[in-house]
């Protein structure tokens, strides 16, 4: 499948979103949670799909001096200027040379004024999962120098395990806020 018609299938599965909250509020479904799953090197990392905004190819990012280096730097998309944070300079790995799945989600992140739009650039988006509460463990203990404060759960989804993240505190806006 080529990455346009990925991205294009999984904008389709979001717009679904609307109606399946519809149906938990009135208690036509159950609570099972739907998580856009993407990978960074070989794993799989997940985002509640409601803090998701939009999937887009890469775009011409324009650095902006002084910020810290996961801010890959900010994109022009459609009028309105947004911060891109490189997640896996964010994670500490290794950057990765960009490729035709290299994409950026554009989420909603809470900044203390109100809704904050921030693209993560990703290896590639993978699909959409329904994880149940049951199926997702809380976070294990990882030592005491280790902060695993970003990461919100890890679900479980037949033989695939996802790393699911906490996309308010992963951002940290206060480091990325362009005045």
């Amino acid at each position: 499948m080529s990455e346009d018609k990925k991205i294009e299938e999984l904008n389709k599965q979001m717009a679904k979103q609307e109606d399946l909250v519809a149906k938990i509020a009135s208690g036509d479904q159950a609570s099972d949670e739907k998580y856009l799953t993407f990978k960074l090197a070989r794993e799989v990392y997940g985002l509640e799909i409601l803090s998701v905004r939009e999937i887009i190819g890469l775009l011409p990012i324009t650095r902006v001096p002084r910020m810290p280096e996961h801010v890959r730097g900010v994109i022009n998309l459609r009028g309105k200027v947004i911060p891109v944070i490189d997640l896996r300079v964010k994670f500490g790995m290794e950057v990765a040379e960009e490729t035709s799945e290299t994409c950026i989600i554009v989420v909603d992140a809470e900044d203390g004024n109100g809704d904050l739009l921030i693209g993560i650039l990703v290896d590639s988006v993978s699909e959409v999962l329904d994880i149940s509460d049951k199926n997702i463990e809380d976070t294990p203990e990882m030592g005491s120098t280790v902060d695993a404060g970003y990461i919100s759960g890890i679900g479980k989804a037949g033989d695939k395990v996802v790393i699911l993240l906490d996309i308010v505190r992963v951002l940290e806006t206060q480091e990325i806020t362009i005045q």
